[in-house]
C-alpha cells in the first residue's frame, strides 16, 4: 500500500477506535474536509460510510469516476447520486449508525432517515474526526511549511518589486500578492486577501477596497495561499513613508504581545493560558478594549480550525499541532497594527513557517 494510502488507513482506524467507544458501528462522514482527510478524495461531491471493523465504502458522482480510482485506491467507489442516502441504503441489520451533526441540516436528516430501514438508527456525532485532526503527521506538516513558504516568498517578491506604493489602490495590492501566490504554486489565496490602509487598518477584515494608499498610512495585510490541499495564514503591517508616534507605539505593543504568546505556546499549555500571555501585554499598554478578538486558531485543511487560543479556549496544546498568533490593536478613526504568524508546537520553542521579518517595515 502507497504511503498516502496508509495514513489516510491509520485515520480511519483511530475513527473506528473513537466509534467503538461510543457504541456507534457506522459512520457517515458527509463533510467534504474530512472525506478528503479520512481517505485522500478531493472531489466537490462525495461520502463516506465507515464501520468499526474498518470495513470502508465511499461514493461520489460520475463526474468523478477516474478521479476517486486514483486517489482512493484502497477503497471500492460507489457511483451513485445523492451519495450519503446511496450509502445508508447498502446497510442491512440492526445498526447504529453516526452521522456529522455539525454539518447536517434539518432537511437533510429527514432525507437521511427516510432511507433507513427501521433497524438502522442515526445517532448524532460532534468533534469526534476534529479531535483526530488537531495533531498533524508529517507529511501534513511539510504541506503547512509548503503553503507558508509560497505566501511569504510572494509578499517579500511583492515588496521588491515596489507594488506595495502610496497611490495604488487596496485592491490592486492584494491582486498583485494573489497573482504571485499563484505563480509561486499556489492553488488559490486561502481566503480574500486582506489589505487594509490608512482608517481600513482599524478593521480586522475590512477586505481590500478602492482607497488609494496614502503617506503615512499604516496597511495591514493578511494573506494565504492554498495548495495541495492545505493552507497558509500570515498578517504583517508596514507603514508608508513615515511613522508617526502612534503606529510606533501600538506597533510595538501588538509586537510584544506576539512574542509573549509565542513564548507561551508549548506543549502542555492551556490555550486560554496562550491568549492571556498576549492579551495582558496589550491589556498593561491600555490597549485592552482595542484586541477585539482571538489570539490565534489552528490551520490545515481548512484555515480555521481547532484548537482556539481564546478567552474561552478549551484544552491544552500538543505537539504537532498548528496554531496561529496574531493579536492586534484596532483604533477606530487612527488605524490598527496586527502581527501573525504560524506555528508548529514542538518540544521546545514553537516553529515559525512565516518567515518574514516583523521589525515596523517603513516602506
Amino acid at each position: 500500500m502507497a504511503l498516502a494510502d496508509t495514513r489516510f488507513a491509520t485515520r480511519r482506524r483511530a475513527l473506528a477506535a473513537k466509534l467503538a467507544g461510543q457504541r456507534i458501528d457506522m459512520m457517515l462522514v458527509t463533510n467534504l474536509i474530512h472525506v478528503r482527510y479520512l481517505s485522500g478524495f478531493s472531489g466537490s461531491n462525495g461520502a463516506l460510510l465507515l464501520s468499526k471493523d474498518l470495513n470502508a465504502h465511499i461514493c461520489t458522482d460520475g463526474r468523478y469516476v477516474t478521479q476517486i480510482a486514483e486517489e482512493v485506491p484502497d477503497i471500492e467507489a460507489l457511483i451513485a447520486r445523492p451519495c450519503a442516502e446511496a450509502l445508508l441504503g447498502r446497510i442491512e441489520g440492526p445498526r447504529r449508525v453516526g452521522f456529522e451533526a455539525s454539518y447536517v441540516s434539518v432537511e437533510q436528516l429527514e432525507s437521511l432517515q427516510e432511507i433507513c430501514g427501521e433497524d438502522v438508527q442515526l445517532v448524532p456525532v460532534s468533534g469526534v474526526i476534529e479531535e483526530i485532526r488537531l495533531t498533524k503527521d508529517s507529511i501534513e506538516l511539510e504541506r503547512l511549511r509548503e503553503a507558508a513558504d509560497i505566501a511569504a516568498t510572494a509578499f517579500k517578491d511583492l515588496l521588491a518589486a515596489g507594488e506595495l506604493a502610496v497611490g495604488r489602490s487596496e485592491r490592486e495590492v492584494a491582486a498583485d500578492l494573489e497573482y504571485r501566490m499563484r505563480l509561486g504554486g499556489g492553488e488559490r489565496p486561502s481566503f480574500d486577501t486582506i489589505v487594509a490602509s490608512g482608517p481600513n487598518s482599524a478593521k480586522p477584515h475590512h477586505g481590500a477596497g478602492e482607497r488609494r494608499i496614502e503617506k503615512g498610512d499604516l496597511v495591514t495585510i493578511d494573506f494565504g495561499v492554498h495548495t495541495r490541499g492545505f493552507n497558509s495564514d500570515m498578517t504583517r503591517t508596514l507603514v508608508m513613508g513615515e511613522a508617526n508616534d502612534f503606529a510606533r507605539e501600538i506597533y510595538d505593543v501588538v509586537l510584544r504581545a506576539q512574542l509573549a504568546g509565542i513564548e507561551a505556546a508549548k506543549p502542555g499549555t492551556a490555550l486560554v493560558d496562550v491568549d492571556r500571555a498576549a492579551r495582558d501585554v496589550i491589556v498593561e499598554a491600555g490597549y485592552g478594549d482595542y484586541f477585539i478578538h482571538s489570539t490565534g486558531h489552528g490551520i490545515g485543511l481548512e484555515v480555521h480550525e481547532a484548537p482556539s487560543a481564546s478567552l474561552s479556549g478549551v484544552g491544552v496544546l500538543r505537539e504537532n499541532m498548528s496554531l496561529t498568533i496574531e493579536p492586534g490593536i484596532y483604533v477606530p478613526g487612527k488605524g490598527g497594527v496586527r502581527i501573525e504568524d504560524t506555528l508548529i508546537i514542538t518540544q521546545g520553542m514553537p516553529e515559525i513557517i512565516t518567515d518574514i521579518k516583523k521589525d515596523l517595515l517603513v516602506m
